[in-house]
């Protein structure tokens, strides 16, 4: 049987949910025509907005190196030119050309191949790319490989923190087993949950919120609700 503290979780969780969904609507994330530009966003995003991201793979589009072939055999100068955009371009350069290394060394260059890889053993690969780190791996696991997986971004750490559903120093594990052992494991939910966040942290929990328009205004008296509910309600 499930225990209060977990019902009582799940409840709060699919209450947060339900609001921003209902604020925001679907987010339709990730913007992307491929996995491979999925996963080449989600190394670009590092550090910038998200427009900044669109201008450097439209230079890719354009150049015609949007492959994990085409990237392979580009020269790094050129690659760093070209995402020039996104910032901290030959940093960016270099994790690009780490990520191709790995995947033609370990999967002959294939997507398919490499998602064929149990996911747990997938991300400990990916974490072991120079610069990839756990949100950039479970982006590409959840956006890219469509792997029941949480990501969790500044944005969900700066929320959850505020309404002090979780501790100023929590870890990343932490926060992401707060959702994956309260949320039924569904890749279309994590997806559009966390874009939601997203969305909330674009718009109404910034760095100096606008709590009076927030759609979770109410979320500490939900709390204290549902805190006060027995599991068997």
């Amino acid at each position: 049987m499930e225990t209060d503290h977990k019902i009582r979780d799940s409840r709060i969780l699919k209450w947060i949910y339900d609001r921003l969904y209902l604020a925001f609507g679907p987010r339709k994330w990730w913007p992307a025509d491929t996995p491979f530009e999925v996963i080449v966003g989600a190394i670009l995003t590092q550090n910038t907005a998200w427009l900044n991201v669109e201008r450097a793979i439209g230079n890719l589009k354009e150049e015609g190196c949007l492959t994990p072939q085409g990237l392979r055999l580009i020269e790094r100068s050129r690659l760093a030119q070209l995402i020039r955009p996104s910032g901290y371009y030959n940093q960016k350069a270099q994790k690009l050309k780490e990520f191709i290394g790995f995947l033609f060394a370990g999967h002959k260059g294939s997507l398919d191949l490499m998602f064929k890889t149990d996911p747990l053993i997938l991300r400990q690969e990916l974490l072991g790319i120079k610069g990839i780190g756990p949100e950039t791996a479970d982006s590409i696991l959840l956006y890219a490989g469509n792997f029941p997986i949480f990501v969790v971004d500044a944005y969900t750490r700066r929320f959850l923190s505020r309404h002090n559903l979780i501790g100023e120093q929590a870890n990343y594990s932490s926060i992401q087993n707060y959702f994956m052992d309260n949320l039924p494991c569904d890749v279309k939910l994590f997806n559009e949950f966390h874009a939601l966040i997203v969305q909330l942290g674009k718009e109404i929990c910034k760095p100096k919120p606008n709590c009076a328009v927030c759609p979770l205004r109410e979320l500490e008296e939900i709390v204290s609700k549902f805190s006060a509910l027995r599991a068997d309600f």
